[in-house]
């Protein structure tokens, strides 16, 4: 391990995981999803954190490659915690 986030990036991604299906199933069960895009949005944010969380993991398994899984691990972490905040903002556009 060169870097060693590896666990921080895959705790912090799966939680915020978990609050991006929180939000889609809220969105759905309220009938709110036909007015806001946030539930899209949402569902992006989830992808890119699914994607960081399966790159943090597979960094902590391997020895070739560790630093570059780790590094794309951050990369699309980040990417997913903007476009969840986006997808606040634009909850927070249509129904405030």
């Amino acid at each position: 391990m060169i870097f060693g986030k590896q666990p921080h990036i895959l705790n912090a991604s799966t939680n915020l995981l978990g609050i991006c299906f929180i939000v889609i199933t809220g969105l759905k069960l309220s009938g709110s999803a036909d007015k806001t895009w946030a539930d899209e949005i949402s569902a992006v944010a989830a992808c890119a954190l699914l994607a960081s969380s399966m790159l943090s993991y597979i960094s902590m398994r391997t020895e070739k490659h560790a630093a570059r899984y780790e590094v794309c691990a951050d990369y699309s972490f980040i990417g997913g915690l903007f476009m969840l905040f986006v997808a606040v903002l634009a909850f927070a556009r249509d129904f405030f």
